[in-house]
């Protein structure tokens, strides 16, 4: 993990000079750019595992260059940003960011947020459909793709994870904690809103009236539940 290639995104020369030495001290390979222009021509020049994205930038803005990097690529993403308001960080997240740090941040919190974003660990699939149908709605977990029956709609492994967790305890409440934790990672477990955005986006997918769900549901005070057949 720690040999992965990470691209840091940020028009400030100095940060991107005390990046990439603090991610090389890691052991991580590093490139960088200036711009979301020159950062989506370097995804496009070749591979990397994670990109680390500043939010402020001249030209287009980091939003903007998170969400054209996500329309065509699952690559790990983690947002830099002084904003801290929560509408800013459901902004981030919605754009198709994984994660955020705040500035100013310290190097042991950007390290564990970054292993977390590389480790994406899949949840376990043992004992599970391959496919749940949701009344007139087939999730198709190995394809990453939801059908309502008039069209498709493509899931980002993160949607995936928490899908495939819920149905894992199909039925049952599962604590915010719970899946944070097993979504995201040990270190998490309070950034609830994390799960809205990413249960608004599923909702959006699976939901004929995702203002009034049907199959992801609110336990409130709780966490959330995805109420299905049950499993034999």
């Amino acid at each position: 993990m720690s040999s992965a290639k990470i691209l840091v995104v940020d028009d400030d020369p100095q940060i991107r000079r005390v990046m990439r030495m603090t991610l090389v001290a890691q052991g991580y390979t590093v490139s960088d750019a200036r711009t979301g222009e020159e950062a989506l021509q370097s995804l496009r020049d070749g591979p990397q595992d994670l990109v680390l994205l500043d939010i402020n930038m001249p030209g287009m803005g980091g939003l903007e260059t998170c969400r054209l990097i996500r329309s065509s690529s699952e690559i790990p993403i983690i947002v830099l940003t002084v904003r801290n308001a929560e509408k800013d960080k459901v902004e981030v997240l919605d754009a198709g960011a994984d994660d955020y740090v705040t500035k100013p941040f310290g190097t042991p919190e950007l390290m564990a947020r970054i292993r977390a974003a590389l480790r994406r660990a899949s949840v376990p699939a043992d004992g599970l459909p391959q496919r749940l149908l949701l009344g007139e709605v087939e999730i198709d977990f190995l394809a990453r793709r939801v059908h309502d029956g008039i069209k498709d709609f493509p899931l980002t492994p993160k949607e995936v994870d928490l899908l495939r967790y819920l149905a894992a305890n199909l039925n049952a409440p599962v604590p915010h904690a719970k899946l944070l934790q097993t979504i995201w990672g040990p270190d998490y477990g309070n950034e609830v809103e994390y799960l809205r955005v990413f249960v608004n986006r599923l909702r959006k997918k699976i939901e004929r009236d995702p203002s009034n769900p049907r199959y992801l549901l609110t336990a409130p005070r709780v966490g959330y539940q995805l109420q299905g057949p049950p499993q034999r």
